[in-house]
């Protein structure tokens, strides 16, 4: 009985120990790294730093509590809507929309594979925003910038020269929410996800490398570069968004001048 007695609070403990393959949020322990957290977790480490608006190296400290954010998929079936989906999910339905590029009334399709993403706690509206760490996605030079007009109008991002077949990394770490083509314009077009309302944009690609739900770091490869879309020259379309709406990249990009 007394060895019993002795045992237990070893086995309690064990039990009680935060396991970040199920849970939503991990309290980091003494000798752990993000990596080995995501690894453990199912969960790339660049969308837990991103989460936690952690920067790389993405280091972490002992006590600290992670939110780890599990994104699910969701194959539509006969009867489901946009509503019902996310009702069973517990997410804002505009969030799937957005994470799937729905239509405004939010149109779903039989056998449709949907993104739910992870529903992050509300920050304070009084703290600073977590803002990703950009870097450029391409070393060409700037043929057009950001010119945004007070009605909305006018050019929303920086185009990029480019060398046929050159390479176009990912600006920041994050998830891929959209491979796609749009033929009226951007051509062929990639749209990651960084967190925190965060996206970028790349377009007039000649050829996208990753597909939707890929994790990709900060200068990982997304795509290849040419004459794309709608554009005269071999160039690619560049654009960071906050909450859906366009911002200067040039000064996130701390390009010379900003």
């Amino acid at each position: 009985m007394i060895r019993w007695i002795a045992l237990l609070p070893a086995a309690t403990l064990l039990v009680a120990a935060g396991d970040p393959a199920t849970e939503t949020k991990h309290v980091v322990e003494e000798g752990e790294t993000l990596k080995g957290i995501a690894n453990r977790a199912g969960v790339p480490e660049t969308v837990i730093a991103e989460a936690n608006g952690i920067a790389a190296p993405y280091p972490v400290k002992i006590g600290q509590t992670l939110i780890i954010p599990r994104q699910r998929t969701h194959t539509v079936k006969a009867g489901d809507t946009l509503s019902e989906i996310a009702e069973r999910y517990g997410v804002p339905a505009r969030d799937i929309a957005l994470a799937n590029g729905l239509d405004s009334i939010g149109t779903v399709k039989l056998g449709q594979k949907l993104i739910v993403p992870a529903v992050l706690p509300k920050r304070n509206p009084a703290a600073a925003p977590a803002e990703p760490w950009f870097d450029r996605p391409h070393d060409g030079k700037v043929i057009l910038g950001w010119k945004r007009r007070p009605d909305g109008g006018g050019h929303a991002g920086l185009d990029f020269a480019v060398g046929t077949g050159d390479m176009v990394r990912a600006a920041a770490g994050g998830i891929v929410l959209s491979v796609g083509a749009d033929a009226s314009r951007w051509g062929k077009l990639v749209v990651i996800d960084h967190g925190n309302g965060w996206q970028s944009h790349y377009g007039e690609l000649a050829r996208t490398t990753v597909s939707v739900g890929d994790a990709v770091k900060a200068g990982e490869r997304v795509g290849i570069g040419g004459q794309g879309g709608k554009a005269a020259q071999p160039e690619f379309h560049f654009e960071i968004r906050r909450g859906g709406k366009p911002v200067d990249p040039a000064p996130l990009l701390r390009l010379p001048g900003r």
